[in-house]
């Protein structure tokens, strides 16, 4: 097992990997990366995303499928697919607010779900969908910290994926990210430098 990278370390050390070693990933990895990310900030705690894992190679041959022939989507250990369900969230949100506000919980429930009324349904869906992709950051970090390599996906047909996993046709699909022990180095980092994407003043 690797060394446990920092979060820099991390960073930097991250490539798109599309090949990988066929070393396969327990079920208590799995979970225990995706409760790492799961500590990604979320507007009231509300925590829009969700996750299915895909490990079985006849389903990741169909979500392949779904991602245009991708070959990573085959190739990986486990593939995520991410998707995000404000409707479940609203629905629910009693179970997003701390404990440390129970006794305001009814007040915090109504203010939250008033605001979102407000929004249309396009936009109520697509704040939600913003959300997983800030988790997917802290997957892919926190994935690279443990020595597995991955590729993030922006490239499917989000239908044929709701269909593939019986998904509702309210949710949105943000990204997949495929991800195992990389079998390739990948291209080194080509970046702007800060001056040409940030300003301090």
């Amino acid at each position: 097992m690797p060394q446990e990278l920092t979060v820099k370390q991390a960073a930097n050390e991250r490539r798109s990997i599309r090949k990988y070693t066929d070393e396969p990933i327990s079920d208590e990895t799995i979970k225990a990366l995706v409760t790492t990310a799961g500590l990604a900030p979320s507007p009231w705690n509300l925590q829009p995303w969700r996750i299915i894992a895909v490990k079985d190679p006849e389903t990741k041959a169909k979500l392949m499928e779904a991602a245009y022939g991708q070959p990573q989507v085959g190739a990986s250990a486990v593939t995520f697919v991410i998707y995000t369900d404000m409707t479940d969230v609203l629905d629910n949100v009693e179970n997003t607010i701390h404990p440390g506000m129970k006794d305001r919980e009814a007040e915090t429930a109504k203010s939250i779900r008033d605001t979102f009324a407000k929004m249309s349904e396009y936009d109520l869906h697509w704040w939600g969908r913003a959300q997983g992709y800030t988790f997917m950051g802290f997957l892919m970090l926190e994935a690279q910290s443990q020595g597995y390599a991955t590729s993030g996906m922006l490239g499917f047909d989000p239908e044929m994926v709701k269909e593939l996993f019986n998904l509702p046709d309210h949710v949105q699909v943000p990204a997949l990210v495929a991800m195992g022990r990389p079998a390739e180095e990948g291209f080194s980092h080509y970046r702007h430098e800060f001056d040409a994407f940030g300003k301090i003043i």
